[in-house]
């Protein structure tokens, strides 16, 4: 990864604050849902309900792929990054962290104490990144592998 492409990647997580994420069911389907997120260099945080269906599925696979952008009235305008990593329900200081980095973004955490058994932190580290920017022409792309 060069320069230029870290600082896209990092611009563009904290641009935004939701991503669409998708875990892998017990049938092997995906299914995305829309979470909230905080990030810390490259690796992401959200929360959730610890009896939700993204929860279920992670405990049977790590594997996540997500999207995070916004909508564009101009196609030749789209910016945002897909990626592809492995999730991790956290525990003890971890999941403390994990509430920290996200009450940082989102000021509404402090209704959501770390310490609520009904919600999870998880932490997703990406393995690659696509970079999208379509200003550089249509369907404009680059993969970044970390």
């Amino acid at each position: 990864m060069d320069a230029a492409q870290e600082k896209f990647i990092l611009r563009e997580l904290s641009r935004h604050r939701y991503m669409a994420l998708a875990t892998v069911r017990p049938d092997g389907f995906p299914q995305v849902t829309t979470v909230g997120y905080a990030h810390e260099g490259f690796t992401l945080y959200f929360s959730c309900d610890s009896k939700s269906q993204k929860i279920r599925n992670l405990r049977q696979c790590d594997k996540v792929a997500a999207a995070i952008n916004r909508e564009y009235r101009d196609l030749s305008k789209i910016r945002g990054l897909n990626l592809g990593g492995h999730a991790r329900i956290l525990r003890g200081r971890a999941r403390t962290h994990a509430w920290e980095v996200l009450a940082a973004r989102f000021a509404e955490m402090a209704d959501f104490p770390p310490t609520d058994p009904a919600i999870a932190f998880v932490r997703v580290r990406p393995v690659v990144i696509s970079l999208l920017d379509y200003t550089r022409g249509f369907g404009y792309t680059e993969l970044v592998t970390l």
